[in-house]
């Protein structure tokens, strides 16, 4: 289960589950909110304003097994997540800036309001749960920290962070037009869609691209269920034995690991 976690209760957090039944994985399901994933109607609509909500790891657990018909193995999270209180950066913020600040993917600073609690009672609710922060090779159930920017430059063999996130679009292509930006994020999104889809069967029928002409909402909303594919497709690769953790034995982010072939086709 991959989950694109929002720092703040006002905000929503997309949800994926992936399985993979012996003929690779495949997405089950990609909502754009915690009350969407849950099912209980009320945000299922893919073009409502989602609503914030507090994380509730037993919610979430019940519903994925629902869907799968077996428990989820693991929670990957777009989160910072630690096993001791978070009041500024970490060893795994400063790792991941090493690697990849040259390429625009340094990690945002978190603190002790932001994401504050939110962050403990994620971690806390999915280790009452039987999933503990995994900071090193999870054996059994593990809890994940992810983030999408390094992955996804490692799933394009990008040379810089993907130009997605459609808040900043005008930052992105500031002497463009508004039709022209908008353009331009749909070409990244289907790019990331198509990549996607290679790694994971179904995401392209589960997530077409919107309108042209939809509305911010559904932007974010479409953000959000593709970012939490991303977080599952993280999860996959640590369970496949191909992804490094950076960070130490308070904290650590995951990032897949091309294999030796992805890597001689990209050079």
């Amino acid at each position: 289960m991959g989950i694109d976690a929002a720092w703040t209760e006002r905000e929503p957090s997309g949800v994926a589950l992936i399985v993979d039944r012996g003929s690779g994985w495949r997405l089950l399901e990609a909502a754009a909110s915690y009350a969407a994933f849950a099912g209980d109607g009320k945000d299922a609509d893919p073009v409502v304003r989602h609503r914030g909500s507090l994380p509730d790891a037993p919610s979430l657990l019940a519903a994925a097994h629902e869907k799968l018909g077996a428990s989820v193995d693991v929670v990957a999270i777009d989160m910072p997540l630690s096993l001791t209180p978070i009041i500024g950066r970490r060893a795994s913020d400063n790792m991941i800036s090493s690697e990849y600040g040259a390429r625009y993917a340094s990690t945002h600073t978190p603190s002790v309001t932001r994401p504050g609690r939110l962050s403990d009672e994620l971690r806390t609710g999915f280790e009452v749960a039987g999933y503990p922060l995994a900071v090193s090779e999870p054996r059994g159930r593990a809890l994940l920290e992810v983030y999408p920017h390094p992955a996804l430059i490692e799933l394009a063999s990008a040379d810089r962070r993907l130009p997605y996130k459609h808040s900043k679009r005008r930052k992105y292509w500031p002497d463009e037009s508004p039709a022209v930006r908008r353009q331009n994020l749909f070409e990244t999104w289907r790019r990331i869609v198509t990549l996607l889809d290679v790694k994971i069967q179904g995401v392209k029928d589960a997530l077409p691209l919107p309108f042209p002409d939809v509305r911010g909402h559904e932007l974010k909303a479409f953000e959000d269920a593709l970012d939490a594919v991303v977080c599952a497709w993280v999860g996959a690769c640590v369970m496949d034995g191909r992804a490094r953790a950076y960070g130490d034995r308070e904290s650590a982010i995951w990032v897949p690991v091309p294999d030796r072939d992805e890597r001689a086709d990209s050079h």
